[in-house]
Formats: structure tokens, sequence, C-alpha cells
């Protein structure tokens, strides 16, 4: 004898609902997946260990690392994980990271590190960035935290902290864009500590995570996602006419 109990129908027809609906979520997963960047050079220091200024290779991608007018180069706790560049010696103007990459071929370039200071560590930095190693534009001047209380300081036990991290997005720049050589600096901008006294001579930053990377990837059309969501909205209207 057939099953004509309602509530099987019911049953299947929600199953059949259940699928779609996942099946959505698999778009919209897909979709967010495509704009990813291409990342062109990332410094986590985890296998370059620094000893001293450098230069340094980048743990994926290809570029070099420096410290220049500093004095003693370490390697503590990164955000979040075993090792990060770090010096004291910090003098305003004239001491500074440099970081240094190609974009050939590339461009809509971006730049995410993680940065901090001791009490006694520079406050302030400077970020720039040059297309001839010479000549530097001042970017961006930002204050940066104290490695540690009140805030949770950088270790590989203490996970990631997003309050030490800065984001630059530098795609309105276009003289970044397929070049053979790209510097960028992260300089002392002043002798006011972090802890807002002076900075002192034993006073150290570390930066980690020194990512350059393309927002190359575009998200789709409006359009795209219009066709996408129609296609489903009719496939539910067949399920249910089924149902």
């Amino acid at each position: 004898m057939p099953d004509i109990n309602p509530l099987n129908g019911a049953f299947i027809h929600m199953k059949k609902f259940v699928v779609a609906i996942l099946a959505i979520f698999g778009v919209l997963s897909a979709t967010h997946q495509v704009a990813k960047a291409d990342v062109l050079a990332d410094w986590t220091f985890e296998t370059s260990v620094p000893a001293g200024t450098g230069p340094y290779s980048p743990e994926a991608g290809s570029g070099s690392a420096t410290a220049v007018g500093l004095g003693t180069i370490s390697s503590p706790a990164g955000n979040g994980s075993s090792h990060s560049f770090s010096a004291n010696g910090w003098n305003a103007s004239t001491s500074y990271y440099q970081f240094q990459v190609s974009t050939l071929g590339l461009s809509n370039i971006g730049v995410s590190y993680d940065q901090a200071s001791s009490a006694t560590g520079p406050g302030s930095f400077i970020f720039q960035y040059s297309t001839d190693g010479i000549n530097f534009v001042n970017y961006a001047t930002y204050n940066v935290q104290i490695n540690g209380s009140p805030n949770t300081p950088w270790g590989a036990g203490n996970g990631v902290q997003s309050l030490y991290n800065f984001s630059f997005d530098l795609t309105s720049i276009t003289d970044l864009n397929n070049a053979s050589v790209i510097d960028f600096r992260l300089v002392d901008a002043g002798t006011t500590s972090a802890n807002g006294g002076t900075v002192g001579s034993g006073g150290t930053d570390r930066v980690d995570n020194f990512t350059v990377y393309d927002n190359y990837a575009p998200v789709p059309e409006p359009s795209t996602l219009a066709l996408c969501g129609l296609g489903l909205v009719g496939g539910l209207l067949r399920l249910r006419r089924k149902a």
C-alpha cells in the first residue's frame, strides 16, 4: 500500500529545499574565494630568524628586508609566532626597516604588517614608498601599540593580535604598478616613546608578517551574481512543483 502520509511528503520536500540552500552557500563561498590577493612577498621571519641588519629573503615570494641606522638586531616572539624582526637604538628620521620587492607584470598593490614597540621604543612611524630607492614618498604616519601590558604581548601561544596590524591599500598609486624595484620603509617618526616619554637607547620595535600583495582577482560583476541567483531561484521553483 503506498505511503500517503503528508508528513513524509513534507520531509522529502524539505530535504530538497535544504540541498538547494546548501548549493546557494556553495556559490557564495566560491564567489568569496575569487577575491583573493596574489602575494608578492611575505616575511614571517620564522626561517630567516634575523640576527643582523640583513638582507633577509621572505618566507614566500621574493625580495629583501633590511634594518638601517639601528643598534642590536634580534628575533624575539612574533605576533602569534616564534620570531619577528626587532631592533633597538632608534633615532628619528634615520632609523628604519626597509622592504624591497618587484611588481613587474602586477598592479593594485597593497601592504600589510604587524608592528609593536616596547614601552620606551618609538611611538610613531612613517610608512614610505619609493620607485628608485632614492626618493621616498611619505604615505602615512601612524602610532604603534606597546607590546605588552595593558595589551596582550606577542608570542606563539597568544595567537595573532589584530590590535598590532597595519594595512595600506596602494591601488591608487599607479607608479607602483609593473615596477622592477619598489622599496617600502617604516621610519622612526620622532623622539616620543610608545609610553609617551622619550625613546630610550634600549627601547625596541619589532615588525612581523610583512606582506606585499597584488589585489589582482576581480570580484564578480553584479550581473554575474544576478544570473546565478536567478538560476538557483528557478531550480527552487521546479523543486516546489515536484514536491
